[in-house]
């Protein structure tokens, strides 16, 4: 009994670390280049576009359809449960009447007539026909329109993976800046644990007053609480990135990318340069020319609709008609086969389409004054970007300096107290000058960082050239 239990438990805890491997294995690693690539792929949103992609191929197929071949068969059983009858005179077909009679001085003569029943109790027909469009002037110019469809509905596709690219970058970056500010809180709780244990020591050989332990545990406790809230927004933060990458918030991530060591110098090389606003790498000046083109043909296909329109069609079938239902499905049927050919020209609509031409036109030119305005807009936010980002590297340099100055007045600080030449207040007040530095160092480089994705974005790049 005993050995079975020992096996029962064995079997459990191999279960269980079998279960720790498969859950270790999930974990995926992510750079940048690679989070916007798998989110490209995931995110709701785009994966919500590809499907207006696949709408609109089907609007363009539907389209073409209408030049194939129309068949249709289809057939009809009637029951006529009183015949109409046809009244004709009773002398026949042009004969006169047989008699009349006259029932008043003042009233007309009524002829007698004849009534005839004209058809049967059951009737029935089968037919297939064949409709086939032999001439249409705006059917080629709506196969042009849906190729410029095709395009439109890949050009949103972009659009949205541009927007995804940018969320998950800023969200990206968040996540970096605040895991080295952890580091950073972590080192200065270190640092500041050593001091107060050091601190400590010297107090209970009197050279320090227990004042000093006490502002040095208070500072503790206040690193210590800050260290938990920033922890709490990294987590934040990632659920975050994992929502904007299309990732469950539960699924386990690990970015590889770095921020550590920045290169102040090599981040201004990257941005010294700006090339002429190109108009053609932003998606949405490329979206608002297709739908120019689409706007134009639609102009042009009105003109379209005052030309004739030719078409064919053919129709064969079977038809019968008994008085009996039994009769009707043992009897012969008889075949009919039709030819047509119909030529449409319109003449006069009431000036309807010229009414509509005028709507069209003024439509077209809304969607061009539309282009100049996105041209201005898109002039206005590289202005704004590559300010934006200059004020940010500014800020950035002098937050850099701050902070090496300020890591340099605790060095000295706390190597003058540890000599006797310096007080506690003196240690506390670098230490705080300090973290204030690093908290605005972290700031100004996650500014950087996030106008930097705006001047991408600005300029048409962020998305890397993927399309």
């Amino acid at each position: 009994m005993n050995y079975l239990n020992k096996a029962k438990w064995g079997f459990l805890l191999l279960f269980f670390l079998a279960g720790k491997t498969t859950f270790a294995q999930t974990k995926q690693s992510f750079s940048l280049t690679e989070a916007i690539q798998f989110a490209t792929e995931k995110n709701l949103n785009v994966q919500s576009s590809r499907l207006d992609a696949t709408s609109a191929e089907a609007r363009i197929r539907e389209v073409k359809g209408v030049a194939l071949p129309q068949v249709s068969v289809g057939s009809q059983l009637t029951y006529n449960a009183i015949i109409q009858k046809f009244i004709l005179p009773a002398g026949g077909f042009g004969g006169a009447p047989a008699s009349s009679t006259a029932t008043g001085g003042n009233q007309p003569e009524q002829a007698d007539v004849t009534a005839i029943p004209f058809g049967v109790n059951f009737q029935g027909n089968v037919q297939a026909s064949v409709n086939q469009l032999l001439f249409d002037a705006s059917y080629k110019l709506g196969l042009k329109a849906a190729a410029t469809l095709r395009e439109l509905s890949q050009k949103n596709v972009t659009a949205s993976k541009i927007n995804v690219a940018e969320q998950v970058a800023k969200a990206y970056y968040n996540v970096l800046v605040s895991e080295e500010r952890i580091k950073l809180l972590d080192y200065n709780i270190s640092r500041i644990d050593t001091l107060f244990k050091e601190t400590q020591a010297m107090n209970k050989q009197g050279f320090v007053e227990k004042i000093d332990v006490d502002r040095l545990e208070v500072q503790a406790n206040n690193l210590k609480s800050e260290r938990q809230k920033v922890q709490n927004l990294v987590g934040l933060t990632y659920y975050l990135l994992k929502f904007q990458m299309g990732l469950g918030i539960n699924d386990e991530i690990t970015l590889t990318d770095k921020i550590q060591d920045v290169n102040i110098d090599e981040l201004e090389r990257s941005v010294a340069f700006v090339a002429p606003v190109d108009y053609t790498q932003r998606i949405e000046f490329s979206a608002l020319q297709s739908q120019i083109q689409l706007a134009d043909y639609d102009l042009q296909n009105v003109g379209k609709q005052y030309f004739p329109r030719v078409l064919a069609s053919a129709a064969y079938g079977y038809n019968n008609g008994r008085n009996n239902l039994l009769d009707f499905f043992t009897t012969k049927w008889f075949n009919s086969a039709a030819i047509n050919l119909q030529i449409q020209v319109p003449i006069f609509d009431g000036f309807q389409k010229r009414y509509v031409a005028q709507q069209k036109k003024i439509a077209y030119t809304k969607v061009q004054l539309g282009s100049d305005l996105l041209r201005n807009s898109i002039d206005l936010q590289m202005k704004q970007s590559q300010i934006t980002i200059q004020n940010s590297l500014q800020t950035l340099r002098t937050q850099k300096r701050n902070l090496d100055l300020a890591q340099e007045i605790l060095r000295v600080t706390r190597i003058k107290y540890k000599e006797g030449v310096g007080s506690n207040i003196e240690v506390l007040n670098a230490e705080s000058s300090s973290r204030e530095a690093q908290t605005n160092y972290f700031a100004s480089l996650l500014d950087f960082m996030l106008a930097k994705v705006d001047l991408d974005k600005a300029a048409g790049k962020l998305f890397y050239g993927q399309q």
